[in-house]
């Protein structure tokens, strides 16, 4: 397909597409392996705080499994019946330690005083029942920590029931297997803490009882687990998921360069199909680039121009104009010439709607695609331009080649269509065929436009020099029209109007006009004759 030189903004225009294929690129491939790289990130901290998840309820089964052992072991001493402290009671109070794994010491107090436990009598001092920190479910009493005077020094968490107190090791509440550096804390529900593992920091346990379920501080990742009577958190610093984002990044680094690779192939397909003829023409579809001039169409006898045909131009927007056989072929190839053709309609209306209504007779010919002759869309959407414009149809020339008119069944229901709505219709380019009298045979049409190839032999030895006369003869026994496209010597005019053809457009006259040209040009020819152009629409019964 032959293009035009792009200069100015159109090289600009595709500089401007080349920088932003580039930076698009540059993303495509750079997101995907972020992207990767954030996920196997994400991916791991979910991971790791599923682990300390699980970690912080195991925490939170064992500080409830000893409480459930105190329980029982406190229930059993209050059944005791034999004499406070005598060596029967102790010895019985050391069988129930013996047996119970999850209890230290049990004491027996009486009016809030230590009076014995199940290593014997207290020291002469006296040891008085410490108050409660909380009140289990259960109804069972906890102090959070406390220390023994007899058993051992160590801090340990008391179980009280009525006149019994049981101790526990509170280290048995984050005796959980974990990788080195987590850090685990039990708190009773009111956020006493009563036991930690590996000193997690203060900043969670000061605040433990308001913690969300997983979360990240500025150093550790945590989760906490919440019972009916314990609260526990386990954390680790963020640096522990370095390792798992390494086996993440294994399985998705690859998917992220694959994504990669195809957005980055995405965006130099997209690139190159702007850049393409077929991409720049739907731009410029979607832009409305193109633009119509209008070649006069002249009454040869009388010098008076009579109308005009509608040529489509594509101005791009460096205002070069782009030749019709460029961009036509390829705009019908890929189904863009429909809108094109509207285009040219709408600004056809927009532009000579006044001279339209003011000379009545005066009419403008439009070219149809193929594709308009056969589906025959081209006639609704007409209506629906016209509409309250006060332009008539018989205004409005239909032209179409002679390949609009190969599927001749369709050709001629849209055709007797178009005549019955006022339009008059033309086979352009006549003679450029191979079944052109077939279809003057076939079809009703109005007018005949005998193509330039033809007009440019007269006067000459051309082989084909002989064929003009026949075709005007073949015209007139049809009562169609004669328009001679291409008339550019005087001499051409002249042997056309000796023979009988009506009208005639070319350089000869005038080239194709912008509006506001052809306006004036128009205007100009009713001057110089002093009489209103001849009438050379079909008149309608």
């Amino acid at each position: 397909m032959k293009t035009t030189t792009i200069t100015g903004e159109a090289c600009l225009e595709r500089s401007r597409i080349v920088v932003i294929a580039g930076i698009l690129a540059a993303l495509g491939a750079i997101l995907p392996m972020l992207a990767a790289y954030y996920l196997s990130w994400s991916i791991a901290v979910r991971n790791e705080q599923a682990q300390l998840a699980r970690l912080a309820d195991s925490a939170v089964m064992r500080a409830d499994s000893a409480l459930k052992e105190a329980t029982r072991a406190l229930k059993t001493a209050n059944r005791f019946g034999m004499p406070a402290c005598a060596e029967a009671h102790v010895s019985a109070m050391r069988s129930l330690v013996v047996n119970t794994a999850a209890i230290e010491d049990i004491g027996y107090f009486e009016n809030g005083l230590l009076r014995c436990t199940s290593w014997g009598a207290p020291p002469r001092h006296l040891v008085r029942s410490p108050p409660a920190d909380f009140t289990t479910d259960n109804g069972i009493e906890v102090i959070a920590r406390t220390y023994p005077t007899i058993s051992t020094g160590v801090a340990m968490t008391a179980f009280r029931d009525r006149s019994y107190t049981a101790l526990t090791n509170p280290v048995r509440f984050v005796d959980v297997i974990a990788e080195p550096g987590t850090r685990i804390a039990v708190a009773t529900r009111t956020g006493i803490v009563v036991s930690t593992l590996n000193e997690p920091h203060a900043s969670l346990t000061a605040r433990l009882a308001d913690l969300p379920k997983t979360g990240k501080d500025a150093e550790d990742l945590f989760a906490t687990s919440r019972g009916s009577n314990w609260i526990a958190v386990a954390s680790a610093p963020s640096i522990a998921i370095l390792n798992d984002m390494d086996r993440e990044r294994l399985l998705l680094l690859p998917a992220g360069a694959l994504i990669a690779a195809l957005m980055v192939g995405l965006v130099v397909w997209l690139s190159r199909r702007r850049l393409s003829p077929l991409g720049e023409l739907s731009i410029a579809v979607q832009r409305r680039e193109f633009v119509v001039h209008y070649q006069p169409l002249i009454e040869l006898k009388s010098g008076i121009c009579v109308g005009a045909e509608a040529l489509v131009r594509w101005r791009r927007p460096d205002g070069q104009m782009v030749r019709p056989d460029l961009f036509i072929p390829l705009a019908e190839e890929n189904g863009l010439i429909e809108e094109i053709t509207d285009q040219v309609i709408y600004a056809m209306i927009a532009e000579l709607r006044t001279i339209l209504l003011a000379d009545r007779s005066l009419h403008i010919a439009v070219n149809l695609a193929a594709d308009d002759i056969k589906s025959g869309r081209i006639l609704p959407m007409m209506d629906t331009a016209l509409k309250s414009t006060g332009i008539l149809p018989q205004q409005i020339w239909l032209e179409a080649t002679e390949r609009g008119f190969m599927d001749v069944k369709s050709a001629r229901a849209t055709i007797e269509e178009a005549r019955r709505r006022g339009h008059s219709v033309a086979i352009d380019d006549f003679g450029t065929g191979y079944s052109s009298l077939q279809y003057l045979q076939e079809l009703p049409l109005d007018a005949l436009k005998i193509d330039k190839s033809f007009i440019d032999t007269i006067g000459t030895d051309s082989a084909t020099s002989s064929i003009t006369p026949h075709i005007i003869d073949i015209a007139k026994s049809l009562d169609l029209h004669v328009v001679a496209e291409g008339i550019e010597r005087q001499e051409q005019a002249d042997y056309l109007i000796e023979r009988g053809v009506q009208y005639g457009q070319g350089w000869l006259f005038s080239k194709a006009l912008p509006a506001a040209e052809f306006i004036a040009f128009y205007n100009n020819s009713k001057r110089q004759r002093g009489a209103g152009p001849a009438v050379i629409r079909r008149e309608i019964a």
